[in-house]
């Protein structure tokens, strides 16, 4: 016979000793695992096998007690000892726990039965010693490790100690092992492949869990990983709904160029996510959409400003605008992007089917060519003297002071704007739309549509007073290279106006979000469209892109709801990112005031009748006044008398006539917030939420809960039907505070542990004033919901965002003030450009200037 072993293995130990105590044949070496060959040729390759086979070629016999533990070892010890290996890091160097993966049951009873075979310094038989060389062999990676904490098991460390000293046991470690320890038994393992749990019909038991972890193979591993990688499922598109309200929502295309301020924000994205939010509460099947207008000269003058291609100008600038609405809470169903195929084919579609109807014009244009920057100006890069109205800073399409549309060459004074040089006039033949052709018709469905929906007056009397002077036709082409290109043969070198094909973005926008958005655009039966904007961009909603979708006769659904505001102003003057002067969305963030609170700002002071400026001093105030100490002090009360008087569980109400009255009050308000919102008159309905909260306070200071939960039973009746009534206005104003400041909502519902469906059940349809949170209702912790704005902070926040150092180095110098006065405050306005110029993404440092000429 001969034996074959390898070093650093465990199971060659017991064979080893086996064959020392037998006597019968020296061992020879193998790298693999240890292998008896017989006499006969035959191969035994279980070393539990060749234990028992040398056993009886040593005419020795296993007692019934040595077997039931070698059958023990081989189908559950040996496991379990590799399982833990492998998860306890063994190879890393992870020290090794209490031994809590050994059933203590098994093992006490096999150590014992050990014990009473192992008879210390006595001679023994072979077969009495058999059973503790197999058991401690295959313990040996784990207890021969001195770090290895034994747990409530001490005997086990003292019965492998025994059977470590045995001299049988000493020389085939020492083979095995080759004067290597440890280090020999992880270079074995290491080898190994990771074991496999052992399959079973039936759960494990608690115990078993606890008692065992699972251990993987490499490609369980990697099919977790990839299938971790691909992240939850696309939401499902949001179809159309036969026989619900179904609601299409657009807020205007921002300039991908520009970062939004926070005019921008609150006239379109802001407002219209606040009916989004409404809406889905209301159980209407809404889809909101938006996305950025890339196309234009601004973008082509950007990326040259930058040194970028237009298209890396808007990829770098689109991420830019969704993080600002991401940080803003802007809950758009899918915010697009106007630089794709699916924009050029359906703008292209529309133009052909405007041109084959006969709705297009071709005529020479005069136009404004900048001889300096060797290109025809767009609109948005001249500016002069309105000839209307005499404003200094007419636009070359659009005077913003009297809204009148102009064409660039009508200008007086005109300049260009990248390079302040006066332009010269050059023609052009272009195509245009004729809209006094299609006049007629879109007076007809101008009539119907004002009417009917919910336009606000401003964007009424911007549509009438264009009406009123007669339609002209309207360039739709540029001579550009960044658009969407013309697809005429005879205006190959140009692209469509970016008034033309951006209003288009909205329906590209939504073909990339579904196949089917052909079903919420080409279906006016069944849409209701609702458009947000400021006020300059009327026009473009009301009458052009109108007359562009009349004109094709493809049954596009119409805007039946145009909500325009008016503008927001900084402090007493207007936004500019040049002159540093304004909050810009980029901004926001970095003051430190959370974003609900800016959105309650901004929505407080909607400008919706006229314009309204943003006021540092005036937000501190309302955010102390109307936040702190009135809706998050009412909340916070009534939420503290719960977990205060009442163990944390919503006591019982017994209603009195004074309770009635609260909740009459209440429910008023609530049905005033419905009409309103329902007419988006957005600003008028978080005035109802905020006279809930003061009815609330007025209500629990008037019967001082805190005071009568010290009284009799009837007093400490009444406290807690105080308490109870309180609490429930305050989960009815989670509801009402969704649109507007989310997560407050989201806060006050984890607070009073509200069920989910509350909002919808109180802003649904047949919803109302409900007690939501009924007697016994547990509640969890609560804590404040607002912080006090500081006069300091918001002084800091004043003069960061102020723009005033310009005007303060100038008056020093006009009036000769030191020049070490007048140098530390340039040093103060260079590093100011210098953080904006890291703000817009440019180099901080300086372009070198050229040196003069001699």
């Amino acid at each position: 016979m001969k034996l074959f072993v390898s070093e650093g293995n465990p199971h060659c130990v017991k064979a080893l000793a086996a064959l020392e105590l037998s006597g019968v044949v020296p061992f020879l070496n193998r790298p693999v695992i240890p292998v008896l060959l017989l006499p006969s040729g035959q191969h035994l390759f279980s070393a539990n096998a060749i234990c028992q086979y040398l056993t009886l070629r040593s005419k020795s016999f296993s007692t019934d007690e040595s077997k039931q533990l070698l059958e023990w070892e081989a189908t559950e010890l040996q496991l379990k000892v590799v399982n833990h290996h492998y998860m306890s890091k063994r190879l890393t160097g992870t020290v090794y726990s209490s031994p809590k993966w050994i059933n203590c049951t098994n093992i006490s009873w096999a150590v014992g039965m050990c014990d009473n075979l192992f008879l210390i310094c006595v001679p023994v038989v072979f077969q009495e010693i058999l059973a503790d060389i197999v058991l401690g062999a295959a313990l040996y990676p784990v207890l021969s490790d001195p770090a290895f904490e034994v747990g409530d098991l001490p005997s086990l460390q003292a019965w492998f100690n025994h059977v470590r000293e045995l001299p049988a046991c000493q020389s085939a470690a020492q083979k095995v092992l080759n004067g290597k320890g440890l280090e020999a038994l992880k270079g074995f393992l290491q080898k190994q492949p990771v074991p496999h749990l052992q399959r079973r019909d039936s759960p494990p038991s608690a115990s078993e869990m606890e008692e065992s972890e699972p251990v993987m193979t490499q490609e369980e591993i990697e099919a977790a990983a990839q299938a971790w990688r691909k992240g939850l499922p696309r939401a499902r598109p949001i179809v159309l709904f036969k026989g619900k309200r179904n609601v299409l929502l657009t807020s205007a295309l921002p300039y991908v160029n520009n970062v939004p301020h926070l005019g921008n924000i609150i006239g379109c994205v802001l407002s219209a996510d606040v009916f989004a939010r409404y809406g889905r509460l209301r159980g209407w099947n809404l889809l909101y959409v938006c996305g950025t207008d890339e196309y234009g000269t601004a973008t082509e003058n950007k990326a040259r400003e930058e040194g970028l291609t237009p298209q890396e100008i808007c990829d770098k600038y689109h991420a830019v605008h969704c993080a600002i609405y991401k940080w803003f809470q802007i809950s758009f169903d899918y915010f697009g992007r106007t630089t794709t195929e699916r924009q050029t084919e359906i703008s292209q579609n529309i133009f052909w089917r405007l041109h084959e109807r006969g709705f297009l014009l071709e005529d020479t244009v005069e136009q404004l060519h900048c001889e300096n920057c060797q290109r025809f100006l767009a609109d948005r890069f001249v500016e002069g003297v309105c000839p209307h109205c005499r404003y200094p800073e007419a636009r070359g399409d659009q005077c913003d002071k009297c809204g009148r549309l102009i064409n660039a060459v009508e200008l007086k004074e005109p300049q260009c704007k990248v390079c302040q040089q006066t332009p010269v006039v050059r023609s052009s033949k272009h195509l245009f739309l004729d809209l006094p052709k299609l006049e007629s018709e879109l007076e007809q469905w101008l009539d119907k549509s004002t009417s009917s929906g919910d336009w606000t007056n401003n964007a009424k009397n911007i549509t009438r007073s264009w009406l009123r002077d007669g339609l002209k036709p309207r360039c739709i082409t540029r001579d550009l290279k960044w658009g969407t290109p013309v697809p005429h043969p005879d205006y190959s070198d140009k692209v469509f106006y970016v008034w033309f094909d951006a209003p288009i973005g909205y329906l590209s926008i939504t073909a990339n979000y579904t196949s089917e958005w052909e079903k919420w655009w080409k279906n006016p039966q069944q849409v209701e469209l609702y458009n947000f904007m400021a006020k300059d961009n009327v026009p473009f909603h009301s009458v052009v892109f109108p007359c562009s979708l009349l004109g094709a006769q493809d049954n596009y659904t119409l805007v039946n709801n145009l909500v325009a505001t008016e503008y927001l102003n900084y402090e007493d003057t207007k936004f500019s990112k040049s002159r540093g002067v304004g909050v810009f969305g980029d901004m926001a963030k970095d003051t430190g005031i959370p974003s609900d609170v800016w959105r309650f700002y901004l929505l407080y002071l909607r400008p919706e009748g006229q314009d309204s400026a943003f006021s540092w001093a005036d937000m501190a105030l309302k955010n102390n006044s109307e936040l702190l100490n009135n809706l998050g002090n009412f909340i916070n009360r009534a939420g503290m008398f719960v977990s205060k008087f009442f163990e944390g569980h919503v006591p019982e109400m017994v209603l009195q006539d004074e309770d009635k009255r609260l909740i009459a009050q209440v429910c008023w308000e609530l049905k005033q917030y419905i009409q309103l919102l329902d007419k988006v008159r957005i600003r008028d309905a978080l005035k109802c939420i905020l006279n809930i909260s003061r009815h609330g306070n007025q209500y629990i200071q008037v019967n001082e809960p805190w005071k009568k939960i010290k009284g009799g039973d009837d007093d400490r009746q009444r406290a807690g039907t105080v308490t109870g009534v309180s609490v429930n206005v305050a989960c009815l104003l989670s509801a009402m505070l969704e649109p507007y400041m989310p997560t407050v909502s989201q806060t006050i519902r984890d607070q009073l542990q509200a069920p989910a469906h509350c909002s919808s059940a109180t802003l649904g349809t047949d919803g109302g004033f409900l007690c939501t949170l009924s007697a016994g209702h547990p509640i969890g912790t609560v804590s404040p919901l607002f912080q006090k704005l500081e006069s300091e902070q918001i002084e800091a926040l004043k003069k960061r965002f102020g723009g005033q150092q310009g005007d303060k180095v100038r008056a020093l110098k006009s009036q000769k003030a030191e020049k070490s006065v007048i140098t530390a405050e340039v040093t103060k306005l260079l590093e100011l450009k210098k953080e904006l110029a890291v703000a817009e993404g440019k180099n901080p440092e300086p372009s070198p200037q050229k040196g003069k000429k001699k």
